[in-house]
């Protein structure tokens, strides 16, 4: 077999499917100078790695093309040529089943937002009238002290819970 037809033989994948992926960035072979020659890699790398996002129709597209697959290693060549994993088809499915159409759309990431309770705003405020109430006891009680020690060094008496009972 000549060069060209060698060549031509090993690019063109296996089964007749072409992948979705771009080819590895191990260095491409340059047609003009011979196919023993390896350009070096691109060096330039992205600066944060783009994740993968699919759409909900395109979800549903694979499940059912995958459905359909009913010979050996069609499956496979499916999911080398979408380039999928089988955990892929294996949540989709499970999110489909769950009746959850939009959880077959890409999801926010990160943590996510506890619902917010009724009752908080009520216990927010209700904790600073309780610190406001202790602030005006506390002052309360240190003007009767001030009462009592001003009338024992005058000499006067109070009357208390008891006295005024006994009088009536």
């Amino acid at each position: 077999m000549d060069d060209q037809g060698r060549r031509q033989q090993l690019s063109t994948p296996l089964g007749g499917f072409e992948r979705s992926e771009k080819p590895p960035s191990g260095g491409e072979r340059s047609a003009e100078a011979g196919a023993e020659q390896v350009l070096l890699p691109n060096p330039e790398v992205p600066e944060k790695p783009n994740r993968r996002r699919y759409k909900a129709e395109y979800k549903l597209r694979i499940l059912k093309a995958a459905e359909k697959c009913t010979k050996h290693g069609e499956l496979g060549a499916l999911l080398r040529r979408e380039g999928l994993y089988s955990s892929h088809l294996n949540t989709w499915k499970k999110q489909r089943e769950e009746g959850t159409l939009q959880g077959l759309a890409p999801k926010k990431r990160g943590r996510k937002a506890k619902p917010k309770n009724p009752l908080d705003d009520e216990v927010q405020r209700l904790r600073r009238e309780n610190v406001r109430l202790k602030l005006r006891l506390q002052q309360a009680e240190t003007i009767i002290d001030v009462q009592k020690k001003l009338s024992q060094m005058l000499g006067i008496p109070l009357k208390t819970l008891d006295m005024t009972e006994n009088e009536e």
